[in-house]
């Protein structure tokens, strides 16, 4: 919402919105755009103009004091990913990035190569990636890269996002079971895929995970056509020779070597689809070669956010048990001599349930220390279906990692505060703001005396 709202403004419209709980970086970047956030819904907040046009957003549901407004006063209302439809991306060729996970860093990577190549690309991207400065820009009239997210389009379309945004060239990095409060089964998700691969033309593209059998099979019906990626030797791209060192990755695809700044397995296979992608739009190795090298990453996805008395606090976005483990996975890869601390947030719509509490404990278990924060409105969920954080906590223990239960973010604060030591690594997991947990740490380290 927060990249469409800027792109709107760019074209000349006034904009304004409503958030229950903007925080940076997209408050902020909001704000220099001169787009007015009002905390709340409230029917105040709506435009006077007859001529307007509300955008509503699929976290917003009937019941919303804002909403009800607009349909009392029918007022024309549409959803995110019909404004892009009809406003951007008519008449280009659509390159959408979706899957479970990736999907920011792969958009970002491959809207950057195409950039660095010179080919001025549109964007539209849910992150602030270092290199292009902002989430989305509206360049030139031939490409557009777009994360595309599986989640609803609004409480009057069900249907997923990406099947509005024509997609022309599409990667599928991985297929699981996420965003519970939407999705009855894997199944579902599954279906969501396959009508969007349904409208790929003929004459378009579609980069699979040929190691996820989820990303294969929903591929097999697809008209258009589809390459494999990945790291088995029957994939027609084969990703081979991956180094995982502390400073960075490497990896050989296609007969071509790529270096880049990012850690962990999972970005080395963000970036084979990004260089994937960006080889059918006819940009030089060496030109894919030189935009991955120089790719600085996205905010919130392994951003350091600081380092006090040698201990270093890190941000990340994951908040699914697959998305944990790879974030794990690669600051042992980053710090690999470092005991590392787990702060694990369950906000999201999916690990504030139940349903993936063993996953989740098993990914978290990749930590050497862990603490969990207070389920995310917990009271909106019955008993038998919340995350269990005292059995995940208890099942840790078990294991012989240290985890501990912190009803308020202060109280985690405290604990870590306590325990932590030189050389310790702090990763902050969450898809939200944590109640400032990250600044919290790094002000109370500070005043730690030692």
């Amino acid at each position: 919402m927060g990249s469409v709202a800027a792109a709107l403004r760019d074209l000349g419209h006034e904009v304004s919105g409503s958030d229950s709980n903007a925080y940076p970086p997209m408050s902020t970047f909001l704000e220099d755009k001169g787009i007015r956030i009002h905390e709340g819904f409230r029917a105040g907040n709506l435009p006077l103009d007859d001529g307007a046009t509300v955008v509503v957003g699929n976290a917003i549901s009937r019941g919303n004091e804002e909403l009800e407004a607009v349909l009392d006063a029918r007022l024309l209302y549409t959803s995110l990913p019909e404004v892009l439809k009809t406003q951007f991306l008519r008449g280009k060729h659509n390159m959408v990035v979706t899957g479970t996970h990736g999907k920011t860093t792969t958009s970002a990577m491959l809207a950057w190569v195409l950039k660095n190549a010179g080919r001025d690309p549109s964007w539209m991207i849910g992150g602030i990636p270092a290199d292009l400065g902002r989430g989305c820009y509206l360049g030139g009239r031939e490409l557009f890269v777009l994360e595309g997210d599986e989640y609803d389009t609004a409480f009057f379309d069900k249907r997923s996002k990406f099947v509005h945004y024509l997609p022309e060239s599409v990667i599928v990095n991985n297929v699981e079971f996420d965003h519970a409060d939407i999705f009855d089964d894997l199944d579902a998700i599954k279906l969501s895929f396959r009508r969007m691969l349904n409208i790929v033309p003929r004459n378009g593209v579609v980069f699979i995970n040929g190691d996820c059998m989820n990303s294969v099979e929903v591929a097999q019906a697809c008209p258009a056509p589809v390459v494999t990626v990945g790291m088995s030797e029957d994939c027609q791209m084969r990703i081979s020779e991956v180094a995982l060192q502390p400073e960075g990755s490497s990896f050989s695809l296609d007969g071509q070597r790529y270096e880049i700044y990012q850690v962990g397995e999972f970005n080395v296979r963000n970036a084979a689809m990004a260089a994937c992608a960006a080889a059918f739009q006819g940009v030089a190795a060496d030109q894919i070669r030189d935009g991955l090298a120089n790719f600085q990453g996205v905010a919130r996805r392994q951003q350091l956010r600081g380092e006090v008395r040698g201990i270093h606090v890190i941000d990340d976005f994951a908040h699914h048990p697959t998305a944990i483990r790879g974030a794990l996975a690669a600051v042992r890869q980053r710090f690999p001599d470092a005991r590392i601390w787990a702060l694990f947030e369950p906000r999201s719509n999916t690990t504030r349930r139940s349903i993936l509490q063993a996953e989740l404990t098993e990914a978290l278990s990749a930590a050497d220390r862990v603490a969990i924060g207070a389920v995310n409105r917990a009271d909106l969920l019955p008993d038998a279906e919340r995350l269990d954080t005292d059995r995940v906590v208890a099942d840790l223990v078990a294991g012989g990692t240290g985890a501990f239960h912190g009803k308020e973010v202060d109280a985690i604060v405290e604990h870590v505060v306590s325990e932590a030591r030189q050389g310790d690594v702090i990763v902050v997991l969450s898809n939200g703001a944590f109640g400032g947990i990250h600044g919290k740490l790094l002000e109370a380290l500070d005043c730690v005396r030692v």
